[in-house]
């Protein structure tokens, strides 16, 4: 039987650390050797959860311990460089979006990529929702046609009190269009496989470390995508976010309620339906998997610079009052 797959922890500001963490006791294919974080706090809880050394300084951990896996889920501005030093450690990324803050670092870890041939899977979740997969079924059997417009909303509670300072900063956390609107950039490009096309952002200007709302028009080949995201969500709202998703093809529609989780269709030959839904997929199970058996994640190292790519440029595009940027990718798949 081969060695299970050593699991470390580089970063673990953000609580969605646990998407690797959650893997650890489901997989005898899977071991955590480590947990690193500047605050010693954060280390020392998650690693005594698991009974493994706790690193405040993550250069040591890789020096130590050589990973085959990395998971970073750090401060937003502090993952590029935990990514490039993880990647030439010989180490693979499993990362938390956003995957950095300015397309600097994107290059950054593009050039660690490429040098060291490494695999970086951004945690996506949103593609392997229930709802996701069953629309994606519909466009792949032909039922909606050519997929021609999408419109999204991504609303999330913001629970302030419960913010770390870092997070309410433009220097910390990054931008809302470089964070927030990636889910559902990577889905447009996915869905529609475009290779190139323009956006451009605006975002909220009240105050200058931290927008509120913000919204972005995508063109991705033939489809048209808006993508609009907020801090909003009201306090007494059932839903930390009631993310929906609507996406019109030649042929049919379908209409994506995540929060609720159902999808609704209708064709040119069928009135609407509520979709039946398939299972989902944990957000790290499938990376997992493919990275133990040698194989690139279906979110592949490609697909995860391209959304990252588009959203900061997004992000570029409302920090200069709405100008349209053009993207194009290379060599991109999955």
């Amino acid at each position: 039987m081969p060695a299970p797959v050593r699991l470390a922890v580089i970063g673990a500001a953000h609580s969605h650390v646990r998407y690797a963490l959650d893997e650890v006791p489901l997989r005898p294919d899977l071991t955590l050797v480590a947990v690193a974080d500047p605050e010693h706090a954060t280390a020392t809880r998650y690693a005594d959860e698991f009974g493994v050394p706790a690193y405040d300084d993550h250069r040591r951990l890789l020096d130590d311990l050589h990973p085959d896996v990395v998971m970073i889920a750090g401060i937003y501005a502090e993952r590029a460089e935990a990514i490039v030093d993880a990647l030439h450690a010989g180490a693979h990324v499993l990362a938390d979006k956003p995957l950095c803050t300015t397309l600097d670092e994107l290059d950054a870890i593009e050039t660690a990529q490429r040098e060291t041939g490494r695999v970086v899977s951004l945690l996506l979740e949103k593609r392997n929702y229930p709802e996701t997969l069953a629309a994606r079924a519909l466009l792949a059997d032909g039922s909606l046609g050519e997929l021609v417009q999408v419109a999204s909303t991504g609303p999330h509670k913001l629970n302030r009190p419960t913010r770390p300072d870092w997070f309410l900063t433009r220097k910390g956390y990054g931008g809302i269009l470089g964070d927030l609107a990636v889910h559902d950039i990577d889905l447009v490009l996915l869905l529609s496989g475009a290779t190139e096309g323009t956006v451009a952002g605006v975002a909220d200007q009240t105050d200058p470390e931290f927008a509120l709302h913000g919204a972005l028009l995508l063109r991705a080949g033939a489809v048209t995508a808006t993508i609009e995201v907020n801090w909003l969500t009201p306090a007494a709202s059932p839903y930390h976010g009631d993310y929906r998703m609507r996406l019109t093809g030649t042929e049919g529609t379908a209409e994506l309620f995540w929060a609720q989780k159902k999808l609704l269709a209708a064709t040119t030959d069928r009135p609407p339906w509520q979709v039946d839904l398939p299972p989902g997929g944990r957000p790290a199970a499938e990376a997992l998997d493919a990275l133990a058996a040698g194989l690139e994640p279906e979110t592949s190292t490609a697909a995860g610079f391209a959304a990252t790519r588009v959203a900061l440029l997004a992000q570029e595009s409302a920090d200069a009052g709405g100008a349209v940027l053009p993207w194009q990718l290379r060599g991109r798949s999955g």
